[in-house]
């Protein structure tokens, strides 16, 4: 066999050795690269990834985790803050706010001197019909900035929800986002004073 060398003194590893050293290297890559069996959820209910398991693009460093997915939307976390309306202007002048957070809590907050709160918990079903208006393909389509017509002394809403922001007034609100206020607790945004 020309040109093949077994290893000799001061001469390290033949082709062979190198050979078999590469595919040993490719398989382990290819391996990374492949599909990855889903990852147990630890005791938060994030599903973290193994600290030793590679990664795309390279290995995780011994002891290091990072969170790889959320929990799916029917699941959602106490603390999670599902919706926000900042409810502005009308004829008093208020300035409330509504907080709706993932498992139906909700803390209504009305004034600003001297602020008044309340609390209190939406039943599972008014809180799936919250979150099937939040969800739908209606809302989706309502811009940034609803433009309608002026109403003198008219509310402002500002709704944030995923890392959305809607701000309408009352003149020419679109029907989904008046779906979502008809699902928000204690009947709609706080607009009393």
């Amino acid at each position: 066999m020309r040109g093949v060398r077994g290893p000799g003194p001061g001469r390290g590893r033949g082709r062979t050795g190198t050979a078999v050293a590469v595919a040993v290297a490719l398989a382990g890559l290819l391996a990374a690269c492949g599909p990855q069996p889903p990852l147990p959820p630890d005791a938060t209910g994030t599903r973290t990834a193994d600290a030793t398991a590679p990664v795309s693009g390279g290995t995780r460093a011994p002891g290091a985790t990072s969170p790889v997915a959320t929990p799916p939307k029917d699941e959602p976390r106490a603390d999670e803050v599902l919706i926000e309306v900042n409810v502005s202007g009308g004829l008093a002048g208020v300035a409330n706010q509504l907080l709706v957070y993932g498992d139906g809590r909700y803390t209504v907050r009305q004034g600003v001197t001297s602020p008044r709160t309340r609390k209190g918990r939406m039943k599972p079903a008014e809180l799936a019909e919250l979150r099937a208006a939040l969800e739908s393909p209606a809302y989706a389509a309502v811009p940034a900035r609803v433009e309608g017509g002026v109403v003198h002394d008219g509310f402002q809403y500002v709704v944030s929800h995923d890392h959305r922001v809607v701000v309408a007034g009352d003149g020419g609100r679109p029907a989904a986002l008046d779906r979502v206020f008809a699902a928000l607790p204690e009947g709609g945004p706080p607009t009393s004073r």
